[in-house]
């Protein structure tokens, strides 16, 4: 009986913190927040877009787990597609300056030729994830 609460509560934890472990290393590695400060000029206000970041990822984690739901009306959904658009266009702009990182990473773990090799190991983790989550969430749980 208590297995059945420990094993999966290590299990989340585990995938948690390589999921957050992850996150902080692609925000820090490819410094995304100076990035968009810099393309947006408002370096002075770096700390806001840390603060931001950071409030977003806890007040979202706690939407998750307490199934938080709104209940807001159509008019809401331009402003919000508009605020969501502009984060992704900011962050795809800040990734497309920084898209050298795997030679970069290939040649300092001496494997420069075998860059094609980690891009194609990323895929296909990616690739098996997605359907290890989607058979066994999606599709087994109907």
């Amino acid at each position: 009986m208590i297995l059945e609460w420990i094993v999966p509560a290590f299990i989340g934890l585990a995938g948690g913190l390589a999921v957050g472990s992850g996150f902080v290393a692609f925000i820090t590695v490819l410094d995304i927040v100076p990035r968009l400060a810099q393309m947006s000029r408002t370096g002075g206000k770096i700390h806001l877009y840390e603060h931001a970041l950071v409030a977003g990822a806890v007040v979202s984690t706690w939407a998750d787990f307490f199934d938080w739901t709104g209940h807001l009306s159509g008019w809401w959904s331009a402003p919000l597609g508009l605020f969501a658009g502009c984060f992704v266009g900011l962050l795809a702009a800040a990734l497309t300056e920084v898209l050298n990182v795997l030679p970069i990473l290939a040649k300092r773990v001496r494997m420069r030729h075998a860059v094609l090799h980690l891009l194609m190991a990323m895929v296909f983790g990616k690739v098996a994830g997605s359907l290890f989550q989607w058979i066994l969430f999606d599709v087994a749980g109907r």
